[in-house]
């Protein structure tokens, strides 16, 4: 089973994905790794995207998208796999549709996290990580899993932020390029959901992610 995910930040779709790599044992394909092993490996390819990631810019779709390939190409892909990450806009998608044809690579499935954009927002600036165990889930903005006060709700250990979680400028960048659904993320996502609408050569699934990770996760394998 092929599946592609999409998600905002803070929708739980790393979660997710996570739950589906173990449950039906696929590996989880995320471009950011991919550059990062391409480059530590010293592939052609890793040499030519290392060259723009040192200048600070991003790596051309020609060369992310033989990459991503070429992981899919590999042994522990032979019975499926999840890609998150990619892409990001809707040219990309188109790119990425096109490849995989050729490549004779089916897409099987389209996973799409609905979630209100400021409950997302909410979600990554409400995270709290326990000094004694960062697994001990505590979010100010999530009843279910809401910390005592200023205390781990697990172990009553102290709790601390992380910067990048306070950094609302940096969420709402993502956010934009995300929620757009003329040149974003949400537009790529839409292109496939239009593939799946006038063809049914893939499924698309939609989930409620305003939930708690239990209820999103039943829904998502039930759709499965």
């Amino acid at each position: 089973m092929n599946i592609l995910f999409f998600g905002p930040n803070g929708s739980g779709k790393g979660t997710q994905g996570a739950i589906l790599k173990d449950k039906y044992k696929t590996p989880h394909i995320e471009s950011g790794a991919i550059f990062r092993e391409n480059i530590s490996k010293g592939t052609e390819l890793g040499a030519k995207a290392k060259a723009y990631i040192d200048k600070g810019d991003l790596v051309p779709d020609e060369i992310t998208i033989p990459m991503i390939l070429d992981r899919m190409k590999q042994p522990d892909c032979k019975n499926g796999w999840l890609l998150d990450g990619f892409p990001r806009n809707k040219n990309q998608a188109i790119k990425l549709d096109e490849s995989l044809k050729k490549a004779g690579i089916k897409l099987d499935i389209v996973v799409e996290i609905v979630l209100d954009r400021q409950i997302a927002k909410n979600r990554i600036m409400g995270r709290r990580l326990c000094e004694k165990d960062n697994n001990h889930p505590n979010n100010i903005y999530i009843d279910a899993i809401k910390p005592n006060g200023d205390k781990c709700r697990v172990c009553g250990s102290n709790l601390k932020t992380r910067a990048d979680d306070q950094d609302e400028s940096a969420i709402n960048k993502r956010h934009d390029i995300y929620y757009d659904a003329q040149n974003g993320t949400l537009a790529s996502s839409y292109y496939f959901k239009d593939i799946a609408k006038k063809t049914g050569s893939l499924k698309y699934i939609t989930l409620d992610g305003t939930p708690g990770v239990k209820e999103v996760q039943a829904e998502l394998i039930s759709k499965l």
